[in-house]
């Protein structure tokens, strides 16, 4: 099995209670690698832009001030099929209906403030991959 590339964010609820490093040991653990991670207050330009998919729904004003609110972690995560595996260690996005043992459960305070962002597909994957990070910042 090839290895294959995902995009994750440690979110401002996560970062404000330092929760990075126990974040990281999750997705460790969980069997990918982190090859790309920085950490960035994200603008609003930023913010806007990478969740332009969700620009129309009521949420969306309140949702960049979240992620604008306190530094984010940008990471870059390789192994065996990263996408779907990332989903499993982050667990549902409801934090009541995560299984044990993934992030969400242990570190989210809500639905809003889930802690974390992964790619839904390798061909989104690429796209947020591309908005933070070139070829040079990620070494495997």
């Amino acid at each position: 099995m090839a290895a294959t590339r995902t995009f994750s964010i440690i979110k401002p609820d996560a970062t404000e209670r330092n929760l990075t490093g126990a974040v990281n040991k999750v997705i460790e653990e969980g069997g990918l690698r982190i090859v790309g991670q920085r950490r960035i207050h994200m603008t609003r330009e930023q913010a806007e832009q990478f969740y332009g998919v969700h620009k129309e729904r009521p949420f969306f004003g309140e949702l960049v001030e979240f992620m604008t609110s306190a530094p984010v972690v940008v990471q870059v995560l390789e192994g065996d099929n990263a996408v779907p595996r990332y989903r499993e260690i982050m667990g549902a996005t409801n934090p009541a209906e995560a299984d044990d043992g993934t992030i969400r459960k242990l570190f989210a305070k809500s639905i809003g403030e889930n802690s974390v962002h992964g790619s839904d597909s390798d061909e989104n994957a690429a796209i947020e991959i591309a908005q933070f990070f070139t070829e040079a910042d990620i070494v495997g």
